[in-house]
């Protein structure tokens, strides 16, 4: 298996721990492979009882999937080795969804984009101080993917909605507020609670409780009337006018955030997030996503905006189209339509 995940027991539980800290441990195809080697293997392990997912050295979480790659393949491959990597990555994903034994995840640094896949379907997600946790393919001209439409539609208040769209960053103590994490917990306790859990699966929930400390007030708890007003449409263009009729400050800070995005992906959010909500099957949900994967990898945004905000940082990506209403209800069919039989993903048999 790759070092750039370890994989090993410690008492009843399988510990799955990111290990890539030059990338901030950006998920590769082989490191999705081991994840899922080893759940495949403790699934039918009785001595297991648990699986904790972390970082080892470094900053982590996970900021996300190896984009340089999927940018390579967009450009030399027609997105054949990229499409496989969100396939398998989905994969995990479903796996960790469904998976029948309890995962702590530990969002301690950095959780974003294929970050926010591993850590999700989590039934105990921890955040600590040190949490940054982001969807921010707007801004790459990707969109948010590894079951993001199915966790952002279920916010409530159309936060979802808006992290889908800004990429806004929430620390730990909005995690916690959001319900996108379940504990908060000081990252100096986090050896004691993997250690004790460990030695007594049984008891995640107490542990987790007994080591939880109050955050600080949660500073997206200030605009969430704001959030539910100016993005409750599911179109973009009416979004963008709200916020263009209002004077405030904070509408012209979030309209002019909303410029710099790719109008292709913030249409692709709102009608997947849409369509997500109605959704009563993950796996679903990862055919979805899949089958927009396969074709925003090989449209002209996602190399421009990796480009521009990856590559060359120059930060002055080129969207194509440039303007929402260039992004058609037709292209937006187009990106979700079902794919041929043999294409479209299915969950690990």
């Amino acid at each position: 298996m790759t070092n750039e995940v370890l994989t090993h027991t410690h008492g009843a539980a399988g510990h799955l721990s990111l290990n890539r800290p030059g990338a901030l441990h950006a998920l590769t195809l082989e490191m999705c492979h081991a994840m899922s080697a080893a759940l495949t293997e403790w699934a039918q392990d009785d001595a297991v009882g648990a699986i904790i997912v972390d970082h080892a050295e470094g900053r982590g979480f996970c900021a996300g999937g190896d984009i340089a790659f999927l940018r390579n393949s967009a450009l030399n491959d027609g997105g054949v080795s990229g499409r496989k990597f969100f396939h398998d990555e989905y994969q995990l994903n479903h796996q960790l969804f469904t998976y029948a034994k309890p995962v702590v995840a530990f969002m301690d640094g950095i959780t974003m984009g294929g970050g926010v896949g591993i850590s999700q379907p989590a039934k105990f997600r921890v955040a600590t101080e040190h949490t940054r946790f982001a969807m921010p393919e707007t801004g790459i001209g990707l969109f948010p993917d590894v079951g993001g439409g199915w966790y952002l539609s279920r916010l409530g208040g159309r936060i979802g909605q808006f992290l889908a769209l800004t990429g806004a960053r929430l620390d730990g103590a909005e995690c916690l507020w959001a319900g996108l994490a379940t504990h908060y917990l000081p990252s100096e306790k986090l050896a004691e609670a993997k250690a004790r859990i460990s030695a007594d699966p049984s008891r995640i929930s107490g542990i987790l409780s007994e080591l939880s400390v109050t955050p600080p007030k949660a500073r997206l708890e200030d605009n969430v009337d704001k959030i539910a007003k100016f993005f409750a449409p599911d179109s973009f263009e009416d979004i963008l006018a709200r916020l263009e009729a209002d004077d405030s400050e904070w509408a012209q800070k979030e309209r002019d955030a909303l410029g710099t995005k790719s109008p292709q992906t913030c249409k692709v959010a709102l009608r997947q997030l849409a369509a997500s909500a109605q959704l009563t099957d993950f796996a679903d949900n990862m055919r979805m996503e899949y089958r927009i994967a396969s074709r925003v990898l090989v449209r002209p945004d996602f190399a421009e905006g990796v480009r521009a905000v990856i590559v060359e940082k120059t930060g002055d990506p080129a969207w194509n189209p440039p303007m929402p209403e260039g992004v058609t209800e037709e292209l937006l069919d187009a990106i979700f339509a079902p794919l041929p039989d043999n294409e479209e993903w299915a969950p690990l048999s």
